[in-house]
């Protein structure tokens, strides 16, 4: 989806939207020392709240829980003049359900350059940390990445990708930034955005949802509640997984197609900022079931200037894989395939 005007605008492509650019922060100039000894400057820093619900409540599919608490949180964020801490979010679920696609919104709704601002800042971490090897090299990189461009403005953004891929103790560094201290190093970063995506604790929703819909109870009956703690014990137990990340083999999993193999635990193990309780909300994003990919497919027809057509509508949904077996419920992969299947029945 083209990030080029701001306001309420049609779904596209989640291509266009993953397409998270890392820029260097400014030089220093007069802009960056004006947001440094200014506590009114807020940067390219300007919030379109009604634009993000508008976009929200249209385009993603199945995820009540995720719309309500990401804006309640950053409207009392924004809203807040003196902040005591940043603000922290962790997005969890299943691949396809909606994590990227929402950051991606929020660096685009909240900052004048979007996804291409310099105040916008995005981990991967088969890009940017691929050798376990180099892990202390990394961990001074990233320590200095953040002092340097929370110095530039305080009013940042850090999008962390993939975090059940990235290995333990590097996101370590960041625990002096997240806590409730004035300053650190000199910096003042209390009114930075740090979000985290991970696809820990997608089985354990998986299976709340799952229960639920056996039970006869609406999915928008669920309760943040409900999911926080497994999730959050999700994150702390089990620090040596089997299996490929967000694919392992139970009941509420796709077939598994590669092979059993260890993996290093999930980015948040033993970090500290699950056990100090630096985390403000956790995020989890529910499982998606037919009627969700077709709201999917609709959206990704009418980006395309095209009229929804029955059938690739139905070609779309009958390619799709869903679980588990015998209920045949939940896609394998939400809608992030979406796009690229309606490209190959076209």
């Amino acid at each position: 989806m083209a990030a080029a005007t701001r306001g309420c605008r049609p779904w596209g492509s989640l291509l266009g939207l993953l397409g998270l650019v890392s820029a260097a922060a400014a030089a220093w100039d007069l802009t960056s020392l004006h947001c440094h000894f200014g506590t009114f400057c807020e940067c390219d820093f300007q919030p379109d709240f009604q634009g993000l619900e508008c976009d929200l409540a249209q385009h993603l599919a199945g995820q009540h829980l995720a719309k309500a608490l990401v804006v309640k949180a950053l409207k009392a964020f924004v809203q807040d003049p003196a902040p005591t801490k940043p603000l922290v979010l962790s997005l969890h679920g299943w691949t396809g359900t909606g994590k990227s696609y929402v950051s991606s919104l929020l660096a685009h709704y909240l900052f004048r350059g979007g996804l291409r601002s310099p105040h916008v800042h995005h981990f991967s971490p088969i890009i940017h940390f691929p050798h376990a090897s180099h892990m202390e090299r990394y961990k001074k990189d990233l320590k200095s990445w953040v002092q340097g461009n929370l110095t530039a403005c305080s009013r940042s953004l850090f999008l962390f990708d993939e975090m059940d891929k990235l290995a333990p103790g590097l996101i370590e560094v960041l625990l002096p930034f997240l806590g409730s201290s004035w300053v650190v190093f000199g910096t003042n970063y209390r009114k930075a955005i740090f979000i985290f995506i991970s696809n820990t604790g997608g089985e354990q929703i998986n299976q709340v949802a799952l229960e639920a819909w056996r039970g006869r109870r609406d999915r928008e009956e669920i309760r943040l509640q409900e999911l926080e703690p497994l999730i959050s014990q999700a994150v702390l137990d089990n620090p040596h997984r089997f299996g490929a990340p967000g694919c392992h083999a139970t009941s509420l999993s796709p077939p598994q197609t590669l092979p059993t193999l260890p993996l290093p635990a999930d980015g948040f193990w033993r970090s500290g900022i699950m056990e100090e309780r630096l985390l403000d909300v956790l995020v989890p994003f529910l499982p998606l079931q037919r009627h969700h990919v077709r709201h999917c497919v609709l959206n990704e027809l009418a980006q395309l200037g095209l009229e929804p057509r029955e059938e690739v509508l139905q070609a779309v949904l009958e390619s799709t894989t869903f679980f588990p077996e015998e209920e045949q419920l939940f896609s394998s992969n939400g809608c992030k395939t979406v796009a690229s299947r309606i490209a190959f029945v076209l």
